[in-house]
Formats: structure tokens, C-alpha cells, sequence
């Protein structure tokens, strides 16, 4: 049988000959390094074209050198199995593809350092706009979409170098710790003062829910025993520990609660059917967050909705006025009726 003799692959200093210009040159091009070098859009395309003529792997950055802008949008964000995260990332898919505009998203689980890898491959990709959801860093973020000539958004938790679209956190921590006291003197005939669970001290959210529940308090004249304040971090197990911790040193916990997530809460209730604390006598809970499946767990549970489609709509109008009028933007939670 007679072999056929392999072609041979095609080098980047063969594009180099074919286009007339410097290896060096051409590899800018083909790893989307070509603007640094200042090297002419022209040139840029020409070395394209013949890669892709002489079969030649192009990547994703040389592919957009015909478009003046890429129309893509990269976001990431810290959770996927989460309602309010899911929410955020299926609602800004369909918001940038009725603008035309091509979304890539990807978890980065509360990782710093998975974060910066993110952006710096959604940066590879040329994403005209980076949305940092709910990043633990986001400034550092904001620094390498600078360095890249790419715009960058906060979302959910604020920096200080990016415009920064978040929930109105002191103000729905008060009005939800309000009517969680209100259900309390409701349900048990006093105003008592409730315990906070969840979060951490911090996180800017957290430490804006925690003024307002301190704020809602003052204005009853409570006080706020502060061995009660348990931002303890949102995983589930962190809830559970932390109110296991605080039964063995009081015994008798106050019945009403302000549970920071429902992330929290998924401990929060783990712990209240393990340990029989509450039997006979079901906890008041107030959730800075939104289930619906949360209403099967009974009648005192009180729950503020984080307006995503409001953050996104903030969100989209600075990028389709291509600037932000306000470094930073909250927008007011929503209340529903009680559920139950």
C-alpha cells in the first residue's frame, strides 16, 4: 500500500512570507495582541484572511478582526444553584441577545483568584463589556478590563473604580426587619428582638442589611443583643453551626429571625428540624431573598424579592448609552404580600 506523504502544516513565519510582514507581526495578530503593536487594521485582516486560506487554526480574537466592535458581553458570577443567581444570568442572556449583543457567562464560586482567570479569558475573547457579579474583588477586576480597553460593571456588590448597580440593601433590611417584628408581636403579643443570621460582616451587603435591621430596631426602641448578630457566612453549614453554637451557650432562642439569604436559610431550617428547638412553637423569619418553594415551609415567613430585572435594566442602559451618570445605582427590593 503506498502512504501518502503528510502536507506539510502551515507556520506562522509561511503567513508571514504570504502576507510580507514580520512573524512577530502575524502572531500578534493570531493571539489578538495586534492593537498594542499598533499595527494597522488593515494588515490585521490580510493576516487573517490568509490564515484561514491556508487552513491555518485561527483563534476566537482574530476571528472578530473584521468587526470593528466584538457585541459580545461577558458576565460572571458566583453561583449557579441559586434562584437570585439564576435569575441574574438567564435574565441578562435575553436582554443582551434583543440588543444584538452575544453573552458568555461562567461560575467563578466566590474564588478570587478563579475570578481573575475568568476575566482575563473573557478578555481574550475581546468582550466589550465585563459584568462582575457579585465578585469578591471586583476593583481588581475593573484594573485588567481597564488595561484592556474593555468596560467594566459592578453587580450586586459595589467597587469603588466601576459604576455599581445593586439592591437598595439598608432600606430593605428595615422595612423587612419591621414586619418580621410586627408578625413577631403578632404571633407572641410583644415586640422582642430578632436574631440575624447569615452573611458576612465584610460584605457590603451584609453589612448594609445589618444597619438596617439595627435601624428598624431603633426606630421601635429595641435593643440589639449583639451575640445575636451571626454573620456567620452564607453556606448552609455556616447557619447551622452558628445557631448549634449560640443554643448550647442560651439555650432559648428569640423566635423571630432575619435570615440574610435563602442560601442561609437552607441551614437555618436544616438546623431548626435537627434540633427540635422550635417544636410547638415555629420561628418568625424575615429572608433577605425570594423562593417560591418557600412558602411551603409554613405561614411565618416573611420575603423581599431582589428586583433583577430592574438591576439589568440599569445595567443595559449604560452599556447602550455607553457611559453611567451615577458611579452607583440601588434599586428598591420588592415586597409582596405576606406568603402563607
Amino acid at each position: 500500500m503506498i502512504q501518502q506523504k503528510p502536507t506539510k502544516k502551515t507556520t506562522i513565519y509561511d503567513l508571514a512570507e504570504l502576507a510580507g510582514t514580520s512573524a512577530s507581526a502575524v502572531s500578534a495578530v493570531l493571539n489578538g495582541n495586534w492593537k498594542k503593536r499598533r499595527i494597522s487594521i488593515k494588515l490585521a485582516e490580510k493576516i487573517t484572511r490568509i490564515a484561514e486560506e491556508q487552513g491555518y487554526a485561527v483563534n476566537m480574537q482574530a476571528s472578530l478582526l473584521r468587526r470593528e466592535k466584538s457585541k459580545i458581553v461577558g458576565m460572571i458570577v458566583p453561583k449557579y444553584d441559586n434562584r437570585y443567581f439564576g435569575s441574574i444570568v438567564e435574565t441578562f442572556e435575553i436582554m443582551a441577545r434583543e440588543r444584538g449583543l452575544f453573552p458568555i457567562i461562567t461560575c467563578t464560586l466566590r474564588d478570587p483568584e478563579l475570578e481573575l482567570e475568568a476575566a482575563r479569558t473573557m478578555l481574550s475573547y475581546q468582550v466589550e463589556w465585563l459584568i462582575s457579579t457579585g465578585a469578591t474583588d471586583p476593583d481588581r477586576i475593573t484594573d485588567i478590563c481597564l488595561a484592556a480597553g474593555a468596560h467594566s460593571l459592578n453587580l450586586d456588590l459595589p467597587g469603588s473604580k466601576a459604576p455599581s448597580i445593586i439592591s437598595d440593601n439598608f432600606a430593605g433590611a428595615r422595612e423587612l426587619t419591621q414586619r418580621t417584628l410586627r408578625n413577631c408581636q403578632r404571633e407572641i403579643g410583644s415586640l422582642s428582638p430578632l436574631l440575624f443570621v447569615g452573611g458576612r460582616a465584610s460584605d457590603h451587603n451584609t453589612a448594609e442589611r445589618v444597619r438596617g435591621f439595627r435601624r428598624a430596631h431603633e426606630d421601635l426602641g429595641i435593643s440589639v443583643d449583639e451575640n445575636h448578630i451571626l454573620t456567620c457566612g452564607y453556606a448552609p453549614e455556616k447557619a447551622v453551626g452558628a445557631l448549634q453554637a449560640l443554643a448550647d451557650t442560651e439555650h432559648t432562642l428569640p423566635r423571630g429571625m432575619f435570615v440574610n439569604s435563602t442560601i442561609s436559610l437552607e441551614g437555618v431550617m436544616r438546623w431548626i428540624k435537627a434540633s427540635h428547638h422550635f417544636d410547638g412553637k415555629p420561628p418568625i423569619i424575615g429572608c433577605f431573598d425570594w423562593d417560591p418553594f418557600v412558602a411551603l415551609l409554613g405561614d411565618n415567613i416573611e420575603m423581599v424579592r431582589q428586583d433583577v430585572g430592574g438591576m439589568l435594566q440599569s445595567v443595559f442602559k449604560i452599556i447602550d448609552d455607553g457611559h453611567a451618570t451615577s458611579p452607583l445605582i440601588e434599586v428598591p427590593p420588592i415586597f409582596d404580600t405576606k406568603i402563607g
